[in-house]
């Protein structure tokens, strides 16, 4: 850890840095909004709900800023031990960044569980930034509606809005200019080319789930945990051996394939993004292992890397 920190440089006179929060509802593209922001994929993403699990930090330093960006599981109505974690989570992050950014689906009105995030963070006291997603996906006839739900739920609160695209990139220019203004100045807090302060190891079992949430049936995903069990490396090939933790026998049957087809699909691609990661030959073994109920087991989350995250 020492050796991190000796890279950091001065910040120069006016720098300006910061933690910011994204906060919203699960599948509103805050995930992708990260990935877009620091220039690389270090979250995973999915058409399926909760897809984010742990606060993730994403880092974007120019020669102006320092933004850490917080990712944050979605905040909704919890039916299971681990969803009551990850929504603790997320709401103990508005309490301990500089700026939130309430990233909402643009794309329709404003709804109660947006009414509801609003009041979570108002009550907190965090300055905040609304920020309107998916715009892209706006039906002309629905715009003037979803404008003004939202100019109502930004106005009440005196919150400036921003409207953008994390999956074509419009708007996120003035967004960033947006965020980079509501910081004060402050130091770096991690070395400049530095885009996120997880271990390999998460990001790699967070490649393996994606392709598990991308690939299988809707019963599957949020049944299912990835632990990295051992990593080998020399100088010609990675050595990566995984473990996949379902709640049912069937849902194990399902991750297997008829022969072996859906593991050796999950891990080719699995293997693939994280060559990009590591920047080198991977060999990614896969087992599945049956662990029943462990969604709502305290000290099987634990074991499994899903704690309460402390302030």
């Amino acid at each position: 850890m020492s050796d991190l920190f000796t890279t950091i440089p001065v910040a120069p006179e006016g720098f300006r840095s910061g933690f910011v929060a994204l906060i919203g509802r699960p599948n509103v593209g805050k995930s992708t909004l990260m990935n877009h922001l620091v220039g690389q994929k270090i979250a995973i993403t999915s058409p399926v709900a909760q897809t984010t699990r742990n606060r993730l930090r994403g880092v974007l330093t120019t020669d102006q800023v320092q933004i850490v960006f917080v990712d944050t599981p979605g905040i909704h109505k919890p039916q299971h031990q681990l969803g009551s974690v990850l929504v603790q989570n997320a709401s103990s992050a508005i309490r301990i960044v500089d700026l939130v950014l309430f990233v909402v689906d643009g794309s329709v009105p404003a709804g109660r569980g947006d009414a509801f995030i609003a009041d979570l963070i108002q009550r907190a006291g965090v300055p905040t930034v609304l920020g309107l997603n998916k715009v892209d996906r706006q039906l002309p006839e629905d715009a003037e509606a979803i404008a003004a739900s939202y100019a109502q739920l930004a106005g009440d609160r005196d919150w400036p809005l921003q409207t953008f695209s994390a999956t074509t990139g419009a708007g996120t220019g003035a967004l960033l200019e947006q965020l980079t203004h509501a910081l004060e100045p402050g130091p770096y807090y991690y070395p400049p080319d530095l885009i996120t302060d997880q271990p390999e190891r998460f990001i790699m079992a967070e490649l393996i789930r994606e392709q598990i949430l991308l690939q299988t049936r809707e019963e599957v995903p949020h049944s299912v945990a990835v632990v990295i069990e051992r990593v080998e490396e020399d100088e010609k090939i990675t050595r990566i051996l995984a473990m996949i933790c379902v709640e049912r026998p069937s849902q194990k049957a399902i991750l297997i394939g008829k022969g072996g087809s859906m593991m050796k699909a999950i891990g080719s691609e699995a293997r693939q993004q994280m060559q990009k990661l590591i920047d080198g030959k991977i060999y990614l073994e896969l087992f599945v292992k049956v662990q029943p109920k462990w969604r709502q087991s305290r000290s099987q989350l634990e074991e499994l890397g899903y704690r309460p995250e402390s302030e």
